[in-house]
């Protein structure tokens, strides 16, 4: 079974939407142990501190809605466009992902404002 790059994308929007008292794990689960995510242009979150602005996202108590616009792949790696909507906030994001060795496409780089 090949599991296409947007997996990753449509796992973030299920685990964000599970309204699981423990979804921020399965929110984390979707990045890389290192990966980044980008709460605001220049600013770079990692582990811990990715945990929490990702919990902010999920404590507004709305789902997510993911329509991947783009996906280039090449070699495992992934770049995703994603037009994405919580509620009356909006964006389109610009991720990196990679395959991992076990086939799962996880976040290298998490950038929800990608475009600003």
């Amino acid at each position: 079974m090949t599991i296409h790059p947007v997996s990753v994308a449509h796992e973030f929007a299920a685990a964000f939407n599970s309204r699981d008292p423990d979804a921020v794990d399965a929110v984390d689960a979707v990045y890389e142990p290192g990966g980044l995510f980008v709460p605001e242009p220049g600013r770079t979150l990692t582990a811990t501190a990715r945990r929490q602005a990702n919990q902010r996202f999920l404590d507004l108590g709305l789902p997510i809605e993911v329509r991947p616009r783009h996906v280039y792949e090449h070699d495992g790696i992934a770049l995703l466009i994603v037009d994405w909507t919580i509620g009356d906030v909006n964006g389109t994001a610009t991720d990196v992902a990679r395959k991992g060795a076990d086939g799962r496409w996880r976040y290298m780089i998490d950038n929800p404002f990608g475009t600003a």
